[in-house]
């Protein structure tokens, strides 16, 4: 840490506190603290701060300077003690400052000259240590039978915490067993492009040259695959930064290391917002996936099997919604069954079209990357192999999830 970098005005309005971090109030040994989570995994883990400070952090939105808020407090604070208790948010990467920003570039930058993407989810989601994975996946997978010998191209299945889908993964997964494919092209939903407007604008497609690690198995991409694609590619990059932190890969590659166990390389893709499709179906985005999806089937080969990563709407408080998901399901199924039609049918307009109605409000994640593949592929036909919700009642908000097989 550069501590000349940190915030240090009486008189400056204070920069506010970063607005991708959730501060989470939670009970710790009896009191009440307030738990800063941040997704990018930017702020030194675990930090929180007592409950009594709630009064002072909402003060500090940007616009106000130590020295108002301590006129503010009548006395009950000095300038010289908020000044240290914002030095020491600025210190922890809460504070939108030019410590964090001088911080978090360091971090993107250093993962870009990696040519190694380590798991994310080992020790959360799936196991840490080798043996315990096996038998994790053994027991997942122990109540399913392999399909009969049929020609899948592909499957779009979830990404939904392993720990509240593991039927429906195994289930989804297992019809795969038969298979052996040599390239698995992963086209999956990107949930943090976003934090990067700068690096990604336009450019809704982002693949990865690096070895994907997990702590049992690793997989190599294909060098020769990403080259041809990145060749006169508008809207595709390889600078990927954004796969840092995603798990929409991750979760499947885990999945499948254990239905194949031969050499198998993969193209790893995340596909972010095509939302402008749904105000311009013949803009700038539209022609960039046009490129991309014919592109894609132009490099198809018959041992080239297809993963579409996504989930289904997302509802309720923790999304944004007002109300409980409870009383949104009705409604919100009907729009997963029509997502879900189109999608069997592989019929790509119907699908934009049924988005486009509601503009999306349901938030389903899974558009983009599975959008992509129909363009690629509009000659292939689709199975329904499930449906399922995940209710977190906790948060008054819920997730719907389904996978799909082409053939």
């Amino acid at each position: 840490m550069n501590d000349t970098l940190l915030f240090d005005s009486y008189t400056s309005p204070i920069p506010e506190l970063r607005r991708d971090i959730q501060v989470i109030p939670v009970q710790n040994n009896g009191t009440s603290v307030l738990y800063f989570h941040d997704v990018m995994g930017y702020t030194t883990p675990n930090f929180a701060l007592d409950s009594q400070t709630e009064t002072v952090l909402s003060l500090i939105n940007g616009k106000t300077s130590v020295k108002e808020i301590c006129d503010l407090s009548n006395g009950n604070i000095s300038q010289d003690e908020l000044l240290e208790f914002v030095q020491l948010l600025d210190q922890h990467r809460i504070l939108n400052t030019k410590h964090f920003r001088t911080f978090s570039n360091r971090i993107e930058k250093e993962f870009e000259k990696l040519s190694v993407r380590k798991p994310i989810l080992n020790g959360s989601s799936y196991p840490d240590r080798e043996e315990e994975i096996q038998q994790y996946l053994n027991d997942l997978y122990q109540d399913q039978s392999a399909a009969t010998a049929q020609s899948f191209k592909a499957l779009y299945a979830p990404h939904i915490d392993l720990r509240v889908g593991e039927e429906q993964y195994a289930e989804a997964f297992s019809t795969l067993k038969h298979l052996q494919p040599k390239r698995v092209v992963i086209l999956a939903t990107s949930h943090y492009a976003g934090y990067f407007p700068d690096q990604y604008e336009g450019t809704p497609f982002i693949g990865s040259e690096k070895t994907f690690r997990l702590p049992h198995r690793s997989f190599e991409t294909d060098q020769a695959y990403l080259k041809k694609l990145a060749e006169n590619a508008p809207g595709f990059t390889l600078s990927d930064r954004a796969h840092r932190i995603e798990h929409s890969i991750e979760i499947h590659l885990l999945l499948i290391s254990e239905i194949w166990k031969h050499d198998v390389e993969i193209v790893p893709i995340l596909v972010g917002s095509l939302d402008e499709m749904m105000y311009h179906p013949e803009g700038d985005i539209a022609d960039k996936l046009n490129r991309f999806s014919k592109k894609l089937n132009k490099l198809d080969t018959p041992d080239t099997f297809y993963l579409i990563s996504g989930d289904l709407s997302h509802i309720g408080k923790k999304f944004g919604d007002s109300v409980h998901a409870d009383l949104m399901k009705p409604n919100v199924e009907q729009i997963d069954k029509r997502f879900l039609n189109a999608s069997v049918r592989n019929n790509p307009e119907d699908l934009l079209s049924e988005i486009s109605e509601h503009f999306d409000s349901s938030r389903i994640c899974g558009f983009p990357p599975l959008f992509t593949f129909m363009n690629a592929f509009p000659e292939l036909h689709g199975e329904q192999i499930n449906y399922h919700w995940w209710d977190e009642q906790r948060t008054e908000s819920a997730v719907s999830f389904g996978s799909i097989l082409y053939k």
